[in-house]
């Protein structure tokens, strides 16, 4: 922590924790910001293990206060860094910080694979939308309260609560309601899916939107050779020439030079040979059709 700060004592655990997101700082060239929603421990101890194994990565949680102080101060520490600060603006809400060399795509695929299922919490935002099909329950009649409390239609049916048609209970994005909870538990659903989500991938100074992470080496390849078919089509269209364009114009050239020596007496070294094919086509093998094979008589 910093020196000029007097009269203040930081405790030794502050102390280690500012000198460890430090290195991390200097030793790392990428970070990927996840989001822990619903994350427990036991998940988050399976999600190191696994990144111990390959690809490498470090895995920083601590107070956001902490964290952007460190991270300012870092950037402050020389010109260089400074970039560094759109790293500390990120660091809001329930997020860590996942500091790795390899590439960010296959660090994010381990991340977000690891996920558990859980049952809906009242007042949690649902991260999928539910849905309750149409059919028997196998709740007895005594719990349509809840059905009720909800507006969804029943009926009893050999002694269970049957549902009419299908009901939407949760939508993705918005908060879950205490009777919704309450009847996924009692029908033994559990609907959702909580892990590691990565939210932000900062890199060599640039925040950038994890969708960047699924474009492929092809797919750059495929829309650079795109864009190099455009350019060309272009160039050959208004006759101005291009690096691309180049051979399909020259091409084009000499079609027209030798269909112009066809017709003329003009010619060129290149024209002479097609003039004397077509003068002389039996010299090229060209020169009539083949003769019908003789029958063989039976006698």
């Amino acid at each position: 922590m910093p020196d000029e700060e007097v009269g203040r004592v930081y405790s030794q655990r502050k102390l280690d924790f500012a000198a460890r997101l430090e290195k991390l700082l200097q030793d790392f060239s990428k970070v990927l910001i996840i989001c822990a929603d619903n994350v427990g421990s036991q998940q988050m101890h399976v999600v190191r293990a696994d990144l111990r194994k390959g690809p490498f990565a470090e895995i920083l949680m601590g107070k956001n206060t902490m964290i952007k102080y460190v991270i300012r101060r870092f950037a402050a520490s020389d010109p260089a860094y400074a970039s560094f600060n759109k790293l500390a603006d990120l660091c809001t809400l329930n997020v860590g910080l996942v500091f790795t060399n390899d590439e960010p795509k296959v660090v994010r695929d381990t991340l977000e694979k690891n996920k558990v299922t859980a049952g809906a919490k009242a007042g949690a935002l649902a991260p999928v939308d539910v849905a309750i099909e149409a059919g028997p329950t196998g709740l007895e009649p005594t719990q349509t309260g809840f059905f009720q409390a909800l507006g969804i239609a029943t009926k009893i049916t050999k002694g269970a609560i049957e549902i009419i048609s299908r009901v939407q209970l949760c939508t993705a994005g918005e908060k879950v309601g205490s009777s919704e909870a309450v009847l996924l538990t009692k029908m033994g659903m559990k609907p959702f899916e909580y892990g590691l989500k990565v939210v932000n991938v900062f890199q060599d100074g640039s925040v950038l939107d994890p969708k960047v992470l699924d474009i492929s080496d092809d797919d750059v390849v495929n829309l650079f050779l795109q864009a190099v078919n455009n350019v060309s089509a272009v160039s050959l269209k208004i006759g101005y020439p291009v690096q691309s364009a180049v051979p399909h114009q020259m091409i084009t050239g000499f079609k027209n030079c030798l269909a112009l020596a066809l017709e003329t007496e003009i010619s060129f070294e290149a024209a002479e040979l097609a003039k004397d094919m077509i003068a002389n086509p039996g010299k090229y093998g060209g020169g009539g059709g083949g003769g019908g094979g003789g029958g063989r008589s039976n006698n």
